[in-house]
């Protein structure tokens, strides 16, 4: 079953279940989609991001995230890190959603800022919440399996068997334009559902390296990851000290003018290779296959994608 028809036919989880209390998920819709820009143009007419973009069955990417997200948590506990500047394009798709839940930056300075922030209002609603991050661009044939391996992952971190858990995605080709994770060797490291502590990360690694890392077992970075919020914030404090010590003294506090002119002097920082990259010692990554994910933040994935569930639409003639 497919991604879309999995959530066509699967109503939404409604009631919190036993020990689920202090789990949340963000989805993070506040980027550029630069690189999507020129099919987004095809598609809506203007400028908007490619998760405010209506690809598949007239859905926009951040409806299918949403929707996607509230098989796995409870949907009055999902929360959005979005940008100011795209509010026309994210109020119509999330009218019903309290300001609460919003995380609006002023600006976007990149994964680090916008993931920080986010953090820094889930703490102000619980200090013992765990939270799944899920980008708003990607692409799950198979719901139940990524349900399932979400689960799993917050079992691992609930019970302090790891710091943050990852998915991984086993490859089926070197992909270059995808960052990588190498998993330490373990004696069960290469079995499907295995857990395994990080070695390294490689972000978008040339073609040789991509073909080694195949070999060896390396795994796509889904970017799909499960914390405890205090042991994420804590990472922030030790990698970007100024960051951290900048939005931790106004998140949820200061006037909007304040918070402009914080995000007007903060630098732009990549969440992966400035925390996690420098956050090894307390990083697993779990081994996912046969999920059939994509990052749909290329036309050529797009419209693989598009292909391979049949689905036909005016503008592909002209994006080919």
């Amino acid at each position: 079953m497919t991604d879309h028809q999995y959530l066509k036919n699967t109503p939404p989880r409604t009631a919190p279940g036993t020990g689920r209390a202090a789990r949340h998920a963000v989805i993070l819709a506040g980027g550029e989609g630069s690189r999507l820009r020129e099919l987004t143009r095809i598609i809506e007419g203007d400028e908007r991001p490619k998760q405010f973009c209506h690809i598949i069955e007239g859905q926009s990417l951040l409806d299918m995230t949403r929707r996607r997200t509230s098989l796995i948590i409870d949907p009055d506990r999902i929360h959005f890190s979005l940008t100011a500047r795209h509010e026309r394009y994210f109020r119509p798709i999330l009218f019903d959603v309290p300001e609460a839940r919003l995380h609006v930056q002023p600006s976007n300075k990149g994964t680090a800022p916008a993931i920080l922030f986010s953090l820094l209002k889930l703490a102000e609603l619980s200090k013992t919440s765990t939270a799944v991050f899920f980008p708003s661009d990607h692409y799950f044939s198979d719901l139940a399996k990524l349900k399932e391996n979400v689960d799993r992952a917050f079992r691992i971190v609930e019970t302090g068997a790891a710091g943050l858990v990852l998915l991984g995605i086993e490859p089926t080709y070197a992909e270059t334009a995808y960052g990588w994770i190498e998993p330490s060797d373990s004696f069960f490291g290469s079995l499907t559902n295995s857990v395994s502590r990080v070695r390294r990360f490689w972000e978008k690694p040339d073609r040789s390296t991509a073909n080694e890392l195949l070999k060896r077992g390396g795994l796509w970075n889904s970017f799909v990851m499960v914390a405890r919020v205090t042991d994420l914030l804590d990472r922030f404090k030790s990698c970007l000290p100024d960051l951290y010590s900048e939005l931790s003294v106004t998140v949820g506090h200061a006037q909007e003018k304040v918070m402009n002119a914080v995000y007007e002097r903060i630098p732009e920082s990549n969440f992966s290779s400035e925390v996690l990259e420098r956050s090894t010692d307390m990083l697993h990554v779990l081994r996912v296959n046969d999920a059939n994910w994509s990052d749909l933040g290329e036309p050529q994935r797009v419209l693989g994608t598009m292909n391979v569930l049949g689905e036909k639409a005016e503008w592909m003639a002209y994006a080919a």
